[in-house]
């Protein structure tokens, strides 16, 4: 663990995709250890989620996460223990880079939003920090 406690929301940084123009309908990839710093190892994504409801609200001991919004608008905001910072992801061509031992949640989801997830770990509900005081804790 040494180390990570140094990781801060300006950690996190928005990065352009490649975006191809075409009169049929533009296309944007993702390359992993390319566009993005890590493996990935898994992918989700979120949806129909009901107005006003927050999806995350938790932190990763090890897993760095990928997040894009591949239809719609939402908001991540990131917690460090100290600062927050807002990313607000209304572009399919722009995604939001989310080390390890960070705070995130993910809300005020534009109506038919998608939101897809890269992480760099398989799932393991032993990875995760669910309780913000619990966070604090290992943090400071």
């Amino acid at each position: 663990m040494q180390g990570r406690e140094k990781v801060t929301v300006d950690d996190c940084r928005i990065i352009k995709l490649p975006k191809i123009h075409d009169p049929r309908g533009n296309l944007s990839f993702i390359e992993e250890e390319n566009h993005i710093p890590f493996k990935i190892a898994r992918s989700y994504w979120i949806y129909d989620v009901p107005g006003g409801q927050v999806r995350g609200s938790h932190a990763y001991r090890e897993l760095k996460e990928f997040i894009v919004a591949i239809s719609g608008s939402f908001d991540v905001i990131i917690d460090d223990g100290r600062k927050q910072k807002t990313f607000q992801l209304n572009r399919s061509y722009y995604g939001l880079f989310v080390p390890n031992l960070l705070w995130r949640s993910l809300e005020n989801f534009s109506t038919n939003s998608l939101c897809l997830v890269l992480a760099s770990l398989h799932y393991s509900e032993a990875d995760y920090i669910r309780d913000y005081n619990t966070f604090l804790n290992i943090r400071l």
